[in-house]
């Protein structure tokens, strides 16, 4: 078992998050560094075998043949996200909460699924990339927030601005700028 005969491996393995080459079965090419680090397995352990079976799906150990054969499976994020985009040769982006097998205790991971058709390799493979995002995640649930005034009601008690709020726990930025009915109000010009 090699790495994939490509120059950019150093570039691939440089990635800081977990990145799979994958066929149109989700079985594992390749993956880089930080895959492996996530898997806690190597190429060779991992090579030929489905994505679910290496991540420690749930779903996977439903049937004998594993991840892509249980019923759950017809509604995996990741194995549909890798065929839209084998099929339509576009890069898809989808969230996702995975429940994976972690020894004997069963852990929640919150995604962003990224696969990516690759097209110079000449057969159906895709790019794989799995993004952990727990600060999206806990932006997801209810936010307390001032009808009023529109602030938000952190965990450490405090009131704050709902920009100031998304870019602590998410990094988002803002770009100032007024929306038409506003623009209206303040200018009087329609």
């Amino acid at each position: 078992m090699k790495a994939m005969d490509w120059p950019d491996q150093t570039i691939f393995d440089a990635l800081p998050i977990p990145a799979f080459i994958v066929d149109s079965d989700v079985q594992i090419l390749d993956l880089n560094a930080s895959a492996q680090t996530f898997c806690g397995q190597t190429l060779n352990a991992v090579f030929r075998r489905r994505g679910g079976d290496v991540l420690g799906c749930l779903h996977s150990t439903e049937t004998a043949e594993g991840c892509g054969h249980a019923p759950a499976c017809q509604g995996c994020i990741i194995r549909n996200s890798v065929t839209e985009c084998l099929t339509g040769q576009n890069v898809c982006h989808r969230l996702v909460k995975l429940q994976v097998s972690q020894g004997l205790q069963v852990a929640e991971i919150q995604a962003l699924v990224t696969a990516s058709p690759l097209p110079a390799r000449g057969d159906a493979t895709a790019l794989l990339i799995l993004e952990q995002i727990p600060h999206l995640a806990e932006m997801r649930d209810v936010m307390p927030i001032c009808m009023s005034c529109k602030k938000v009601w952190d965990n450490e008690h405090y009131w704050m601005e709902v920009d100031e709020y998304l870019h602590e726990r998410g990094g988002f930025l803002f770009a100032r700028g007024l929306c038409p009915s506003c623009a209206t109000q303040f200018t009087g010009k329609r």
